[in-house]
């Protein structure tokens, strides 16, 4: 391991360690007893759940049927939270209790009942509970629910009820505030800033403790999102992760006639856009450093809230992405560095990744993380060869923490080495946008610099593109190691044929549309590979792969062309020619 690496390591070891020795000097009596809430006796408002409620759910729960992250566990008569759970993901999204959302869909006395049944279980389970429902994520997520759902479970119910509802409610706030002070940092940070904001608006006589969650909360979302409303994780999921209770957030400081934070508005206003951003024609979101499958309900409801109704910015210079529209065609570039070691345990090693649609069709993808299981999956989803980028000797660009017992202690597997400089160019040229881009992930390893070309038509029927790998002065450029690939990752919905010169690839689009790729100066070869971010799950997919040597061939040029034939060239031609569209 270089010196980068190792320095990168010791960081992280160091304020890890920091944190859990001052957390547990802080475990005394004394500050414990400054992590109680304040007295409360009464909950004075209960804060909008914007996720998507089904109320045919709620007849699965009270059969005692609970399926959560793709398992099923049925009760058969005894209490949910005393089965051995089949997965983490299940356990978490039990104990976050988000599923009350359904059983208040279907509202009805049936569903009110076995929600307090559920409640009140869980009250007498609280001792009991594991590693996992001790996360902070999961407890802020529960805090939040808790809260949310109160009218259903305090609906008709008696004083004794709503005094022990009140009691597990206020340890569970304390337990937060305990927890901030070694939570891992990036969103499960402002995950848990956000919940105890909740708790204290919601909560009565909590004056104090308003205005100090809201001033964490305004510095934590200060430094976590970027001026061009990124997250500094660079993972887009984080918006639609933060945005679902960031907007509530706001509605319930205006229920209470105060006045939402500054930091809380501009946030919003910056993060809203970036949403557009990453959308291709078909509504998914691009699959960059830890996306997985779009949540395409909570994504709906979230553009409801978009004002500007905007064309995206093309250049977020802050979060490192490029966006090229043409026509219908987008191109969407990772050219950022990787995010700070601290936040970087969900970043993948795609730097000058790219993905690629036309309309409603997504071309060329990356492989995206899973949304379930994902443990199984990470280790290849984060690496180069899972993105659409050149992979020099099958070795990532970014290094990664490896160790067992490292990554246990830094609660994941963070970015210790990785491109320290990439650089991008944009410029309107005569045939369309041309975007130059570079890194410097390979330096260290293999001496050799990465540049990408890509060149879009402005009608957006052609996207030309070069990759070269040049020598850097002083690097080790050695010939056992000069092997690289360049790859597209096609989506899966794609058919994928090799033209007989093996020099190109005809793709036929769900539309119908077909595209032929070219490499005139290079063999092309299909292989397999899976496609992560499904809805329905990993899938098989297809990639186009084209190996070279740095040292005999350092440049690779291709390029994706609209054919002539497919029905949106036909329609552009009849178009400009004034002719009556002729049905298909």
């Amino acid at each position: 391991m270089s010196a980068a690496p190792r320095r990168g390591i010791s960081t992280l070891i160091v304020g890890r360690f920091a944190r859990t020795v001052m957390a547990r000097a802080s475990s005394g009596s004394v500050a414990v007893t400054r992590l109680w809430p304040g007295r409360t006796d009464r909950l004075i408002i209960a804060p909008h759940d914007l996720r998507t409620a089904d109320a045919t759910r709620a007849a699965e729960i009270y059969a005692g049927r609970f399926v959560f992250a793709g398992k099923i566990v049925t009760c058969h008569g005894r209490s949910i939270f005393d089965l051995e759970p089949p997965s983490d993901d299940w356990e978490a999204a039990l104990l976050g209790f988000g599923w009350l959302r359904h059983l208040r869909a279907a509202d009805t006395a049936i569903t009110r009942a076995n929600a307090r049944s559920l409640v009140d279980d869980w009250l007498s389970n609280m001792s009991r509970t594991g590693p996992v429902g001790r996360r902070p994520d999961v407890l802020a997520r529960r805090v939040i629910s808790l809260l949310s759902q109160a009218p259903l479970v305090l609906s008709d119910t008696d004083g004794k009820f709503y005094r022990r509802y009140l009691r597990g409610l206020t340890r569970e706030i304390r337990a937060l505030r305990y927890a901030l002070l070694d939570v891992q940092d990036g969103v499960p940070r402002l995950q848990v800033l956000i919940a105890l904001c909740y708790a204290s608006l919601c909560l009565a006589n909590q004056a104090r403790q308003i205005r100090g969650a809201t001033k964490k909360l305004s510095d934590e979302l200060q430094r976590q999102i970027l001026p061009d409303g990124g997250h500094i994780s660079r993972n887009p999921s984080a918006l639609i992760e933060l945005l679902i209770d960031l907007l509530p957030l706001r509605q319930t400081f205006a229920a209470r006639n105060i006045a939402p934070p500054p930091a809380l508005l501009n946030a919003i206003d910056r993060m809203m856009p970036m949403l557009r951003f990453f959308r291709h024609g078909d509504g998914n979101f691009a699959l960059f450093n830890g996306m997985s499958a779009t949540p395409s309900d909570l994504l709906a409801t979230l553009l409801a809230y978009d004002d500007s109704q905007g064309t995206p910015l093309a250049s977020m210079p802050h979060s490192g992405y490029q966006r090229i529209d043409a026509g219908t065609t987008l191109v969407i570039v990772d050219a950022g560095t990787p995010p700070p070691a601290n936040v970087s345990q969900e970043a993948h090693a795609g730097c000058l990744s790219f993905e690629l649609s036309s309309g409603s069709c997504r071309i060329v993808i990356n492989s995206g993380m899973p949304t379930t299981n994902r443990e199984s999956w990470r280790g290849f989803a984060r690496s180069t060869v899972a993105h659409s980028t050149v992979t020099c000797h099958d070795t990532s660009s970014c290094s990664f923490v490896e160790r067992s017992a490292m990554k246990r202690f830094l609660h994941g597997a963070p970015v210790v080495g990785g491109p320290r400089q990439v650089e991008n160019r944009r410029e309107e040229v005569a045939g369309g946008v041309l975007l130059t881009t570079s890194h410097d992930g390979y330096r260290d390893k293999f001496g050799v610099l990465h540049r990408r070309v890509l060149m879009v038509k402005h009608d957006g029927s052609r996207v030309d593109g070069e990759d070269s790998l040049s020598p850097v002065q002083g690097g080790r450029h050695r010939a056992a190691q000069a092997d690289y690939a360049v790859r597209f990752h096609l989506h899966p919905l794609v058919k994928a044929s090799r033209l007989h010169d093996a020099r190109g690839v005809m793709l036929v689009l769900p539309n119908r549309e077909v595209w032929t790729f070219e490499a005139a100066d290079d063999k092309v070869d299909l292989e397999e590979t899976v496609f992560l971010a499904g809805n329905d799950g990993p899938r098989r997919s297809t990639q186009i792969v084209i190996r070279q040597n740095s040292i005999e061939a350092p440049n690779v040029r291709w390029s994706f062309v609209r054919s002539n034939a497919s029905p949106q060239a036909t329609s552009a031609r009849r178009a400009a020619r004034h002719e009556p569209e002729l049905p298909l």
